[in-house]
């Protein structure tokens, strides 16, 4: 009776088109439609935002997606995401993986499989210029803002005492925060930071840079975790893209000498084993 009662489910389930099947490699699946869906950033510069003139998204992130998608042999699809959906999209399979500035945390950690690290960025402290001089322990107990869900939030608990996060949708929320005095300083990631600093700069209202970062974070690729196969393809593709020089243009195009940022590359990718760093929560 009991062989009959699963033999009768089986026929049910394929009657109305449900074929009970074992989950299927993702390196399998993305090589079988040929494609790579890769979260990006819906509006942060300079990772992933809207051309102001084809409205196509553009950035660093973009650009690394294209390459890596290139590398393995598929087609890229860009999937904009806010801040806060950046794990969960890729838990629940939605995107292949997430390259949009994700940094290494002990909780993400947990929740998702990072690749080999591309570079390591610093968490940084936005404030009024009056207050440039001062260090971390003068915010001991002030309010701070930062994009709701980010490290940035997460690096208030840890590099100030007391320090109260109020947190916001997007950047650019907690940043107007900053500037309409609702706060004490905003954390963010050092490109964003030296964007709003030079966009200030020489105006009433001008910002600087704390000299003390808050945290130091290695960034990578976020994938779905059991899925042994495709991390190390991404992680090939990554090292490729590093030996071949591309990731390097890649960088000085968004962040390099010769822009805005200033940036000179130091760091190889390299697998987080490998580096000296103390995680985030």
């Amino acid at each position: 009776m009991k062989l009959n009662r699963i033999a009768g489910a089986f026929l049910f389930c394929s009657a109305i088109g449900i074929i009970p099947q074992a989950n299927a490699d993702q390196l399998q699946e993305v090589q079988a439609r040929k494609e790579l869906i890769c979260g990006v950033y819906a509006d942060v510069v300079p990772f992933s935002y809207p051309d102001p003139k084809t409205r196509a998204l553009v950035g660093m992130d973009v650009d690394l997606c294209n390459a890596l998608a290139k590398e393995m042999g598929l087609k890229p699809t860009l999937k904009p995401l806010s801040v806060e959906a950046r794990i969960s999209e890729v838990k629940m399979g939605r995107v292949d993986l997430v390259i949009a500035n994700l940094a290494y945390t002990k909780t993400r950690g947990e929740q998702i499989e990072f690749s080999n690290a591309y570079y390591i960025t610093k968490e940084v402290l936005l404030v009024k210029k009056a207050d440039a001089g001062k260090t971390l322990a003068d915010f001991e107990g002030k309010r701070i803002s930062a994009a709701k869900g980010s490290t940035s939030e997460q690096s208030i608990y840890m590099s100030v005492k007391n320090g109260q996060a109020v947190t916001f949708q997007d950047s650019g929320s907690a940043y107007l925060a900053l500037q309409q005095n609702k706060v004490n300083g905003f954390v963010t990631n050092m490109m964003t930071a030296i964007q709003y600093a030079q966009e200030t700069k020489g105006s009433p209202n001008e910002l600087a840079i704390l000299r003390e970062p808050m945290a130091l974070e290695p960034i990578g690729a976020g994938m779905r975790k059991g899925e042994p196969a495709f991390a190390a393809a991404v992680n090939k593709g990554l090292m490729a893209l590093e030996s071949s020089g591309e990731f390097k243009k890649i960088w000085d195009k968004w962040l390099g000498p010769d822009t805005r940022y200033g940036i000179t590359r130091t760091e190889k990718i390299a697998p987080l084993s490998e580096l000296k760093f103390q995680p985030m929560p």
